[in-house]
């Protein structure tokens, strides 16, 4: 596990309360995870996640994977946990807005300790944004208690590849994308196995180097004016920003950092 000290969820709050935030959905669409919609339906393909089931979404930011779930899966009912003010509320006006309130619940709180009842949902779900949690051990251990036996728990993230990340590049990558740790998918995989569960799918999704690649096209070749509006036209701070995923590109195609995918089965 690669660490950053100086990162704390004040960090993330501020960045998803904020311009950055409004940014990366610009460049990414509500779902600010990498592959979009493909990337959730491959997600659920995977965890089995069907009509009729109750799950819990982690770091659910403005709830666009509940929303996907809904729709697309036939779940029926959503709770979504973040610690962000103005994604909890720009997510509850998003699921007004699309008649969609009635079936998903927003909780502002610490995805660590939600205070939801233990057992009580057939799947917990995350897509990309564990990376911005602290303790990674306290997050799993709350994902296994809120999932009832033999459920599931199925997440994509930002994780750590298998050629590693040396300290300064681990330094630069997480102060940029205000990470306060990173793991590989195996440290993942162990503390799923320690708090009980069964490893279904742990793999890489392929898809990291080629979608910073596309997020920098866009950038840079169709939504230049829009980016540098978000950023009250600051062109240093532009300059800085396709700098730094560059690098995030660079890190991927060097197999350093990918997109993780994996699938748990509570015992």
């Amino acid at each position: 596990m690669k660490k950053h000290p100086a990162t704390h969820l004040n960090d993330v709050q501020n960045v998803y309360s904020g311009p950055e935030g409004r940014l990366w959905e610009l460049l990414m669409g509500e779902q600010i995870h990498i592959g979009g919609l493909r990337s959730s339906l491959e997600l659920a393909d995977s965890a089995g996640i069907d009509r009729g089931q109750r799950g819990v979404d982690l770091c659910c930011a403005s709830g666009a994977g509940m929303r996907f779930l809904v729709r697309f899966r036939g779940v029926e009912r959503m709770t979504g946990v973040d610690a962000t003010h103005a994604m909890v509320e720009l997510g509850r006006r998003r699921c007004a807005e699309e008649g969609l309130a009635d079936r998903i619940t927003f909780v502002e709180g610490d995805v660590c300790d939600t205070g939801l009842p233990s057992g009580s949902v057939d799947f917990v779900w995350g897509e990309d944004a564990w990376c911005y949690v602290e303790d990674k051990s306290k997050l799993i251990a709350e994902a296994v208690r809120l999932v009832r036996g033999g459920g599931t728990i199925a997440f994509t993230d930002w994780m750590e590849g298998a050629v590693g990340l040396s300290e300064s590049e681990a330094n630069r990558y997480m102060s940029f994308m205000k990470f306060p740790s990173v793991l590989t998918a195996a440290e993942y995989a162990h503390l799923l196995t320690a708090n009980g569960c069964v490893i279904v799918q742990c793999r890489d999704t392929g898809r990291f180097a080629s979608h910073v690649r596309l997020y920098l096209d866009m950038v840079e070749k169709q939504l230049t004016y829009d980016a540098l509006k978000i950023i009250g036209f600051d062109q240093h701070a532009a300059a800085g920003l396709t700098g730094e995923m560059r690098f995030l590109e660079s890190l991927a195609a060097d197999g350093k950092i990918l997109q993780g995918l994996i699938v748990a089965r509570k015992s």
